[in-house]
């Protein structure tokens, strides 16, 4: 293992998937400079440290190289990461170990667009109604649970709740990408997600099995 001094790492912090008015939000630490950190169990060390849901290590600013942890474990994908570092880096794709994201922005809104195959697994478990959502108690340590239920099936509109189920003290993930673009592969249709204790996510199928996943972007510090 390599040797980094983790109070002098510079870092932001972002917050993805906002509501309306730029509250709420997942935060995200992404290390701009990767090189900083070139080490695996290091990066990973890291993360633990910061203890966001995940971490990006940026390798290539202009090609958008980039390297995704959780506390635990290191991803191939995940959607708010890659949404909040399209929006810090401005460019056109980010490239993952997954494969390569494209990326855009349309007004206030940072877009990726992704295949469903490469988010992690999870459970995607329906309710019949929002407040049931709502009432919902942390579940113990197990599988990765998605809880969702419609609030306007005309529109579009869904309740969920994202319960990543590890034993890293994060009990719930306020605003989670990949689950939204499982969510949409399944439904085969645009979503409007309000997760968490008040974050949108927005979602669209595209030609040949992709998804486009949307959302606010701000920066924390």
């Amino acid at each position: 293992m390599g040797c980094f001094n983790a109070r002098v790492t510079d870092y932001d912090v972002l917050r993805v998937f906002c509501g309306p008015r730029g509250a709420y939000g997942n935060e995200l630490g992404v290390v701009r400079d990767g090189s900083a950190i070139p080490e695996r169990g290091d990066r990973q060390a890291f993360a633990a440290k910061l203890g966001f849901s995940e971490t990006v290590f940026v390798d290539d600013p202009e090609r958008g190289v980039i390297d995704i942890y959780t506390p635990t474990l290191r991803l191939p994908f995940a959607g708010h990461p890659c949404v909040g570092a399209a929006w810090l880096l401005d460019v056109p794709e980010l490239v993952t170990p997954a494969g390569v994201v494209q990326a855009r922005l349309d007004g206030e809104f940072s877009w990726i667009e992704a295949r469903p195959e490469w988010a992690p697994p999870r459970t995607l478990r329906q309710y019949a109604t929002a407040a049931e959502v709502d009432a919902l108690d942390v579940p113990p340590p197990g599988e990765w649970i998605y809880a969702w239920a419609w609030e306007d099936v005309a529109a579009g509109r869904i309740r969920a709740r994202g319960f990543p189920g590890r034993d890293d003290g994060i009990d719930e993930d306020e605003a989670t990408g990949a689950a939204a673009l499982l969510l949409t592969a399944r439904l085969g249709r645009a979503l409007n997600i309000r997760q968490g204790a008040g974050s949108q996510i927005l979602t669209a199928p595209q030609p040949e099995g992709w998804v486009e996943v949307g959302g606010r972007v701000v920066l924390e510090r």
